[in-house]
């Protein structure tokens, strides 16, 4: 979903930081191996995911949706030395795709991945998170949020992706678009939710990031 004009765009993507070689690596085995690759999230969204890992330092960090791997080592950019990320997904066949990068970069030993459903898997972590990213099922995102919200410390920051929805928001609903209507009932509780305070970006698909009070 691109919201600028392309020359537009690709002057932003040009006037931004670099993809590393790495990811670069990953993204083309991911488009020559993997089914549906579009659910990466891609140089410049990870740039940006990189920057506010970056930006809030984190310790712990949760990862909602892997997919191959992207985001996950975007965001371990920004983890402090001694961090550690947590990141879920239920699709078995792609466990051993992500750990061959992981352990490719700096990150490996303090990536910690986790089979199942992520609401299954969130209660049995006991720990806090200081930055979660969520990017899976969208009829799940509100109980993705409830799931984590008393987990996520006070400052922390949620990263919700997909939150336009490919433009479907502003659409006249679909009464049998489960998903369309999941991510409009999400995009109301961040705005409402006395807990956080939000913004929603409009980067690629839409990106929200959320900050605990």
């Amino acid at each position: 979903m691109y919201f600028l004009p392309e020359d537009l765009d690709d002057y932003v993507v040009a006037h931004s930081e670099a993809e590393p070689e790495l990811l670069q690596q990953l993204t083309r085995e991911t488009y020559q191996k993997i089914l549906q690759p579009i659910m990466l999230s891609g140089p410049y969204q990870g740039r940006v995911l990189s920057m506010i890992s970056k930006l809030k330092n984190p310790k712990t960090i949760l990862e909602l949706g892997t997919f191959t791997g992207y985001a996950t080592l975007c965001l371990a950019e920004g983890m402090q030395k001694d961090g550690e990320i947590h990141t879920i997904d239920v699709n078995e066949e792609l466990v051993d795709f992500q750990r061959k990068y992981f352990d490719k970069s700096e990150y490996g030993h303090q990536i910690h991945q986790h089979l199942g459903s992520a609401l299954d898997v969130i209660p049995k972590l006991d720990k806090t998170f200081d930055l979660v990213f969520i990017d899976a099922d969208k009829p799940n995102y509100v109980n993705y949020f409830h799931a984590i919200i008393d987990k996520l410390n006070t400052g922390g920051i949620i990263i919700s992706d997909n939150v336009l929805w490919h433009g479907k928001v502003i659409e006249v609903l679909d009464p049998k678009d489960k998903s369309t209507k999941a991510v409009l009932d999400y995009n109301t509780l961040l705005k409402e939710d006395p807990r956080i305070e939000t913004v929603l970006l409009p980067i690629r698909d839409g990106l929200t990031v959320s900050r605990k009070r």
